[in-house]
């Protein structure tokens, strides 16, 4: 038995979040949005594009690309596509998936070509009827991964001429009606304006439905809480690391209930020994920590936890409890993720504040022909240095082509974020 899927909906007019294709009303700042839906349980992220013209079309796509940068979860992007140029974009602008418009007879040609050329498993389609699928039911079972139904009183007939998956978009809110919906082994998952809703609480939503026999992504954890050796006060310590960058924000205590609540809301939950009382951290300040990870130490007397972290970690407004120096050494940093993201900064500084004599504000002064005539020669110096094998000689080569890639990176206006994203999706 499959997971099954909670997805979320972001509709986008003119580069922002609005209600829905009807509804143009906006919905707020669309990269908070889209940050609560990657924290909270979300599973995947359908994003439409309702543009009207090529200038739209071109400003949505950014927002994407945009909103790409910060989410670790599926997105899959649909709306305005009319040629394969366009589906290039959309995964260009960091999407796994591609979702067709059902009601276009041009898709099945489109998807036919894009199948062929991304994989079958990234290409969605959309429909609000049977025609399509009854049309064309051959070359969709083998150009389409997953259908979005917009309509789940057409699941019977979809079903009874497609084999394909689905996710079912339900508008209205029922428990009894979703189950019936997520029982059918055809159906991946489900959509709609309630899970959309900022206020929904997903992880609560799913561990509902676990418990009916759904399965779901969601915290289990593997350990009980009497696996773990408490304190003097029936406790355990929790050094709490932000996800991406592993700083430590703060230093905590659960009991058991605290435990159990963050295991199960999939937000870190504490115990407040001067209060003496149960506090879910950001619930009056909505600076949220969103579980990543729990893991206990060798003696199982200690958790650490990754987390996701709205707004500063300190009640002080610090993003770090952690910031009164008592000693330090300084050390050459080794890390390549901080080595290369430094230099990186480095770089982007000195392109928008130059600075006299820099060799950097050099080759942006000359223009992108410099850099990548700098980039070809220092490629091809790599080459040469390989063929005479002395590590010292290929270290020093590849040392420079990092540096001149990245001096094009910064002229093209792209990230170590965009590129490590690209990778991971290989």
């Amino acid at each position: 038995m499959e997971y099954k899927n909670i997805c979320a909906a972001i509709y986008l007019k003119d580069g922002r979040a609005v209600k829905s294709p009807a509804d143009f009303t906006p919905e707020g700042d669309v990269f908070e949005r889209a940050k609560v839906y990657n924290d909270c349980g979300i599973d995947k992220i359908f994003v439409f594009d309702l543009s009207e013209d090529d200038e739209e079309h071109e400003l949505n796509l950014q927002t994407i690309k945009n909103l790409n940068h910060n989410l670790e979860i599926k997105v899959c992007a649909g709306g305005n596509i009319n040629r394969f140029e366009d589906i290039k974009k959309i995964f260009y602008a960091g999407c796994l998936q591609v979702m067709l418009n059902g009601s276009k007879p041009e898709s099945i040609e489109l998807a036919k070509e894009a199948s062929k050329r991304f994989g079958k498993d990234r290409i969605l389609v959309s429909v609000k009827n049977v025609d399509f699928i009854f049309k064309h039911k051959d070359a969709m079972e083998e150009n389409f991964h997953e259908m979005l139904v917009m309509n789940k009183n057409l699941l019977d007939a979809v079903e009874n001429i497609t084999t394909i998956p689905s996710v079912v978009v339900m508008d209205h809110f029922g428990m009894e009606e979703i189950l019936d919906v997520l029982r059918r082994d055809l159906v991946r998952g489900v959509t709609g304006t309630f899970i959309t809703d900022l206020e929904t609480d997903i992880m609560l939503l799913k561990s509902e439905l676990s418990s009916q026999g759904i399965r779901m992504v969601n915290f289990t954890s593997a350990l009980s809480w009497s696996d773990l050796k408490l304190n003097s006060d029936g406790m355990v310590p929790v050094i709490v690391q932000d996800y991406r960058t592993d700083e430590v924000l703060m230093l905590a205590y659960m009991n058991e209930e605290a435990f159990l609540c963050t295991v199960n809301s999939g937000k870190m939950t504490y115990f407040s020994r001067s209060r003496q009382e149960i506090w879910m951290k950001g619930e009056t300040s909505g600076h949220i920590q969103y579980v990543k990870s729990l893991t206990a130490d060798c003696d199982f007397d200690t958790i650490l936890a990754k987390v996701s972290q709205i707004g500063p970690a300190c009640h002080t407004g610090k993003p770090s409890c952690f910031f009164h120096p008592i000693v330090k050494k300084e050390y050459m940093e080794k890390n390549p993720q901080k080595v290369l993201e430094d230099v990186f900064q480095i770089i982007l500084d000195r392109k928008a504040h130059p600075k006299e004599g820099s060799y950097t504000n050099y080759l942006f002064q000359k223009g992108i022909d410099k850099i990548l005539k700098k980039v070809g020669e220092e490629n091809a110096e790599i080459i040469i240095a390989a063929k005479n094998p002395n590590p010292e000689e290929i270290k020093y080569e590849i040392s420079d082509y990092l540096y001149h890639l990245m001096v094009l990176m910064a002229e093209c206006g792209i990230s170590w974020e965009d590129i490590t994203q690209e990778l991971s999706q290989r």
